[in-house]
């Protein structure tokens, strides 16, 4: 078989298990892997094909593309996807699956370079690639497992201290960075490294940290902090891939490494938000997901706002909003949206709202369009 063949083929085989995997979501239904018998039959059925598949066979199935599109690429959009829903419960499942998923993939990254032989190289791609669908295939959502019965009772607890340290010795690094003379060195020592193991330490810092900080997330009842991770997972992903795709042509380039931790910082510190912006300004339009991420958002400003208003004033608030995007876009004034929602504001009985300088507006009073509503 010619190589464009051989390279098409295993092209090939990769999608349709990434299409098996994806469409496993679309018949069964998730149960968070509370079947034991479910977890035994995967077991057995994955052993079997590992070991016992014919080796002209695997070779176009169990490769390290296979690994990194169904570890990856349907990840990266299910948990583009759990952002953008309404429903928070799957942002805490497919975060789950980024805590392990990641540090999976970081401390595997050095086996592919000790393992010669084919048939060990295939038998330890294909255990990667079925322990990587265990995760979250809907009868063993293994990554649910993994956290109800190790992450959230032992591991938890024990990382909270854990991440306020890392988090002092970020806020330390950010300021020396403001001084990059003091990491010149840091950076020549990096740059003399043998590859592979600037790739070990790339993948180290974009996923020691953020497991911790999303372990913590986890933990909490808050969904902000596991939005804000899953997000940043799920960009992640997409640069280990473009990392993993690129780095035999690129890797030895001075500077590619470097490059990409540069990147991975940005991502992830919450100074930057680097991940909501590349997330909302690249992923969702990528996955045509606009309209679900506005969705979630507008439940969000909701949300908030009956935080932080009063029930009635909340009341005329969402009238308004939702008669201004209720009308035809070609008729909806603007300013006759807001001269109306004045007159309904008015027309409310309101408590005193304490003003600067000791001042108060009461009932007598007419509000403005500076009149602060919060």
């Amino acid at each position: 078989m010619s190589e464009d063949n051989s390279i098409w083929l295993t092209v090939g085989c990769s999608a349709v298990v990434l299409a098996a995997a994806s469409l496993s979501y679309s018949f069964i239904e998730p149960n968070r892997g509370g079947d034991l018998k479910a977890h035994a039959i995967y077991a057995l059925a994955a052993s079997i094909t590992v070991l016992f598949i014919p080796t002209n066979i695997a070779s176009y199935i169990f490769t390290e593309l296979t690994v990194t599109l169904v570890g990856c690429v349907y990840p990266v959009y299910r948990a583009t996807k759990a952002v953008c829903t309404p429903d928070e419960g799957d942002d805490k499942e497919w975060l789950q699956y980024w805590m392990l998923g990641g540090v999976l993939f970081c401390l595997t990254t050095w086996v592919d370079d000790i393992i010669d032989a084919d048939k060990a190289n295939e038998v330890w791609l294909g255990s990667l690639m079925f322990t990587f669908i265990w995760l979250y295939f809907p009868l063993t959502c293994g990554a649910c497992v993994v956290y109800d019965k190790i992450t959230e009772p032992l591991i938890g607890p024990r990382l909270k201290p854990l991440q306020k340290k890392m988090n002092n010795f970020i806020v330390y690094l950010y300021q020396t960075l403001a001084n990059a003379v003091h990491l010149y060195l840091i950076w020549i020592i990096f740059m003399f490294l043998p590859a592979g193991l600037k790739r070990v330490i790339a993948i180290a810092i974009g996923t020691v940290y953020p497991f911790v900080c999303s372990v913590t997330a986890a933990a909490t009842e808050e969904i902000e902090d596991d939005t804000y991770w899953l997000t940043y997972w799920a960009v992640y992903g997409c640069l280990f891939i473009i990392m993993d795709l690129t780095e035999t042509w690129l890797g030895r380039i001075p500077g590619f490494y470097t490059l990409v931790i540069f990147t991975t910082v940005y991502l992830m510190l919450p100074m930057f938000r680097g991940a909501d912006k590349v997330f909302r300004k690249i992923l969702v339009p990528i996955a045509g997901l606009q309209e679900l991420l506005i969705l979630r958002d507008s439940i969000q400003i909701k949300k908030q706002m009956l935080k932080d208003l009063d029930p009635e004033r909340a009341r005329v608030v969402r009238k308004s909003i939702a008669k201004f995007f209720d009308g035809d876009d070609h008729n909806s004034d603007p300013e006759v949206l807001k001269g109306e929602f004045m007159q309904s504001w008015s027309a409310i009985k309101l408590p005193k709202i304490k003003l600067p300088f000791g001042k108060s507006l009461t009932d007598d009073e007419s509000p403005n369009e500076s009149t602060n509503l919060v």
